[in-house]
């Protein structure tokens, strides 16, 4: 790494490599397909491996410095990036149990370092329980495996995944409805639909998926957890890093739009005064104050995923300053796109401009866990308590 014991994310992703991740995103969207190319590259340059620890062949990185990775892919390529966020999810999961003495994911990490593909098969249409039930079916086996029935939506890198982490509720335990955690590999009774066409985040290619009864074996049943809210582990492994790596895209898409609206205001002219419009005092204010929102995000950013890398107890706040995060970072990263569209003017509006596929890509972080309900339900809980009644 560059410096000494300094972190650069470039030494991962390379100027070079960035810049033909970005030279490609414009067709990824415009033709709705995944980035298999993307994909192909940063499992060459070991970036599926990042959250592995080095002594199971993984780069041995933190969520700090994975979460500095994921804004620098963003600013190519946000749905790439929001793409291979999935899997790093399970590899991040696996290492915040790891770093806590629980290894019952040891196999992800393996499985990563040889070059399987995680996807997450968590969400589910109506679900607003997201982690804390389900509505597909675990129904247990005498051999201590789970066959999973029931839809997952959002389903990202469904052209590509090898194993699927999924999770379903119990409900022939004797001791209350538990929701099983297991991961399942591709066979006749996981069916893709190809149904992603959407506004923006084209590339993710998060299409639904359906569970038929699909088996995951004893040994890649990692958890049961009595279902409604629960301080279990696994739990908070997910969404910890999930609400990190989330907010780290749309932050990555943030610092981009800023970088495209100075780039325009120091290109277009004033027909009024011929001056450039980064003399434009009313231009000056607007770029001023997505800088200044942008700015409070990074540091936010690193000082999170670094309490979650160094074990700090934040006990009850820790879900309220997570979920806070990534509300932010995604209203935040909104509002820079839009503003920088004002900035660049009308050519902005057109199809082939950058910033009018960021415009679409942004919009997607407001559908993401915590959504804005759920994470102004979650602080008001932590500062004035429950709800009475």
């Amino acid at each position: 790494m560059t410096g000494a014991g300094a972190f650069d994310p470039r030494d991962v992703l390379t100027d070079a490599l960035v810049e033909r991740i970005r030279s490609r995103a414009a067709r990824v969207d415009a033709d709705n397909v995944f980035p298999d190319e993307d994909l192909a590259e940063l499992r060459d340059a070991g970036y599926l491996r990042a959250l592995v620890p080095s002594e199971r062949g993984g780069l041995g990185l933190g969520l700090a410095e994975v979460s500095a990775l994921q804004q620098r892919l963003a600013e190519a390529a946000p749905a790439t990036a929001l793409a291979i966020n999935m899997h790093l999810v399970w590899t991040g999961v696996a290492k915040v149990l790891q770093d806590r003495g629980i290894d019952d994911l040891s196999f992800v990490q393996e499985d990563a370092a040889a070059g399987e593909v995680f996807a997450f098969g968590i969400s589910e249409a109506g679900n607003d329980l997201v982690l804390f039930g389900s509505d597909t079916e675990a129904a247990p086996l005498d051999d201590g495996s789970y066959a999973f029935t029931g839809t997952k939506i959002f389903t990202s890198l469904a052209p590509v995944w090898t194993r699927l982490g999924v999770h379903g509720l119990d409900t022939s335990s004797p001791d209350a409805p538990q929701v099983v955690y297991a991961f399942l590999e591709r066979d006749e009774r996981v069916v893709t639909r190809d149904d992603w066409d959407t506004l923006g985040m084209r590339g993710t290619q998060s299409r639904t998926t359906e569970l038929h009864g699909a088996v995951a074996p004893a040994d890649r049943v990692v958890r049961r957890v009595a279902a409604g809210p629960n301080p279990d582990p696994i739990v908070f492994g997910i969404f910890s890093v999930f609400e990190v790596l989330l907010a780290s895209v749309y932050t990555g898409i943030a610092h981009r739009a800023l970088d495209l609206a100075v780039a325009a205001a120091q290109a277009r002219r004033s027909k009024k005064t011929g001056r450039p419009y980064s003399q434009d005092p009313d231009i000056r204010w607007r770029i001023a104050g997505m800088a200044l929102a942008y700015d409070a995000l990074p540091p936010q950013l690193a000082s999170i995923a670094r309490d979650v890398d160094e074990r700090v107890d934040h006990g009850a706040r820790w879900f309220s300053l997570l979920s806070g995060l990534k509300h932010r970072a995604t209203a935040t990263a909104k509002q820079v796109v839009d503003d920088a569209m004002l900035v660049a003017g009308g050519s902005s509006f057109f199809a082939a401009s950058e910033l009018s596929r960021l415009y679409r890509d942004v919009l997607a972080g407001a559908f993401h866990p915590s959504d804005p309900e759920s994470a102004h339900a979650t602080v008001a809980t932590a500062w004035l308590g429950p709800l009475e009644g």
